[in-house]
């Protein structure tokens, strides 16, 4: 089985390849060069794996909440390449792959919404599949909802920027917190494989966009401060 993931939803660019039982991977801070770069990188380590685009059997990509234009980013290449190469899609919420990448069982995934807000939402991992604890959301880092019992981790750049006002909510409920923790390519192939292999995925038309904020766009008084979605 060999699939392509990509994640644009961050700053980062982050590509993995999985070639048989091998995984090939690139991370890198792209900053605002998503679009130049991600073509070029897929390239490249498609080359390194000794593959060709016609040799997949499907692309996962992070389908967001994140970035309005990397998600906007991930999805087009998702789209174009499967069209392509005729090839099914795997959108995997970036959240998701948030809690897979941290490693934990019980996750609190944060990603910063920037705009004083957090992208949240709670899973844990029951016989080796998660599941939602709770929904993907938009909110204030001081009115995010509760959760039951103990041991859970914090993961993703939410922690970073708000982990005081995190913190004063779930409190002794945390076992720890990885405020680095970025939701991977890695991570997403490893969500998307067994949808690829059990014939799930989408067509590449439906390679969508998951964007939870409704607004997609800032007033110019917002831009000039400096504000970013």
């Amino acid at each position: 089985m060999n699939i392509l993931a990509f994640d644009t939803s961050t700053e980062y660019l982050s590509l993995a390849i999985q070639k048989g039982s091998e995984v090939f991977t690139f991370d890198i801070n792209a900053g605002q060069t998503h679009s130049q770069i991600i073509l070029p990188q897929i390239q490249a380590l498609l080359t390194e794996a000794k593959l060709a685009l016609s040799d997949l059997q499907g692309i996962a990509f992070g389908a967001g909440p994140g970035s309005f234009t990397g998600v906007r980013i991930a999805a087009g290449v998702a789209q174009g390449l499967g069209f392509g190469a005729n090839l099914p899609v795997v959108d995997i919420c970036t959240l998701l792959a948030l809690a897979e990448a941290s490693g934990a069982g019980k996750v609190i995934a944060c990603l910063d919404a920037r705009m004083g807000e957090v992208y949240h939402a709670v899973y844990e991992k029951t016989h080796d599949a998660w599941q939602v604890v709770l929904a993907p959301g938009l909110y204030k880092p001081t009115e995010v909802p509760p959760v039951q019992g103990g041991g859970w981790v914090g993961a993703g750049s939410g922690w970073q920027a708000y982990s005081e006002q995190l913190s004063l909510v779930y409190g002794k409920q945390l076992h720890a917190v990885q405020p680095q923790a970025l939701p991977t390519a890695a991570a997403i192939l490893a969500l998307a494989k067994p949808i690829v292999v059990s014939g799930n995925a989408k067509s590449a038309g439906e390679a969508m966009p998951i964007y939870i904020r409704n607004r997609v766009a800032l007033k110019s008084a917002e831009r000039e401060q400096g504000i970013k979605l």
